[in-house]
Formats: C-alpha cells, sequence, structure tokens
C-alpha cells in the first residue's frame, strides 16, 4: 500500500464522543458516527493514521492504565474489523501542571509521531477539536485541521485566524480522499 503521508488525529471529541467528566472505560468510548468509517477509508487510501490524546486523566486517577489499554484496544478492533489500521497511538499521561513536553498544546506527541514513522510533519494533518489541538500542530510545524465535533464548535469562535474546518472526521475524509 503506496504511504499517501500522515493524519494524525485527536481522540476526545474527533473520533468518540467527548466528556467533561473523562472517557473512564471501554464501555464509556462510544465512536462518533461515521468516524470509525472515516479511519478505515483513509487507510485504505494508503495514509498513516496515528493518534495523539492528552490524557491528564491518569494523573488525575479517574481511569488506570489498564482502562486506557481496554479504550484503545476498542478503539483498534473497532476499525481492523472494518479492514483498517491505527499505526500507533500516543498519549501524555501527565497531569496538566507537569509542564511535560508531550501534553499538547505542546509538540512533543507529534514529534514522537514523526520520529517513529520516520516522516516530517509539514505534509501531515493534525485533526483536532480543540485550540490546545491547533496549537499543537503549529508548534510541530503540521496543518492543523479543525473538526466543529466535541469542543470544535466552540474553539471556531476562539480562533483568530482560519483554519481549515470540517463538519466533523467523516467530512474530512471525504474531502482529502477527493484530493
Amino acid at each position: 500500500m503506496s504511504n499517501r503521508g500522515l493524519v494524525i488525529l485527536d481522540r476526545d471529541g474527533v473520533i468518540n464522543v467527548d466528556s467533561p467528566l473523562y472517557i473512564k472505560s471501554a464501555d464509556e468510548f462510544q465512536p462518533i458516527t461515521g468516524s470509525i468509517e472515516a479511519i478505515v477509508r483513509l487507510y485504505k487510501a494508503g495514509f498513516s493514521i496515528y493518534v495523539a490524546t492528552n490524557q491528564a486523566g491518569l494523573a488525575k486517577e479517574k481511569f488506570s492504565l489498564e482502562d486506557l489499554t481496554l479504550m484503545h484496544q476498542k478503539l483498534n478492533v473497532l476499525v481492523e474489523s472494518k479492514g483498517g489500521k491505527i499505526e500507533k497511538i500516543f498519549y501524555c499521561p501527565h497531569h496538566p501542571d507537569e509542564q511535560c513536553e508531550c501534553r499538547k498544546p505542546k509538540p512533543g506527541l507529534l514529534l514522537r509521531i514523526a520520529e517513529h514513522a520516520g516522516q516530517a510533519l509539514n505534509q501531515a494533518d493534525f485533526v483536532g477539536d480543540s485550540l490546545k489541538d491547533i496549537e499543537a500542530a503549529l508548534a510541530a510545524h503540521a496543518n492543523p485541521v479543525l473538526v466543529l465535533t466535541g469542543n470544535g464548535k466552540r474553539t471556531r469562535e476562539t480562533l483568530e485566524n482560519s483554519v481549515v474546518t470540517f463538519q466533523d472526521l467523516a467530512d474530512y475524509a471525504d474531502f482529502k480522499l477527493t484530493m
């Protein structure tokens, strides 16, 4: 399969329904309509799919590493059952107060993905729903893409500059696959 480049996705609010109380278990991990199929279509078209997600709920003891592993296994099974693949899920387990380099809006997770993939980020899209995602993409020299699911509508109201925006991940995939 030819590699058409990297597509990096935020998790909560882009792939699955988000919650201000955190997604704490595989049962609470519920895909947004069309998101799994969008990942599969992008993968089948030759894109390498990665996930970059802040998971401060670990440091805040809202859920365990085992819970997070089960959530990500569920995501991978949903994607693979339809013929797709997520190359790897990178997550920041740190508390926001820790000032780590991997917590978005810092670019650490995206830089780790670039290193893992062996590709520069200047042609990669980072699809997110929050200002932190947009800022991380810009800091890593990736292309920021906003979806209006999750916190996306509220984020769009706060953006001073124009960012390429789509209704949801399926809408983004439709666009990307026509390029």
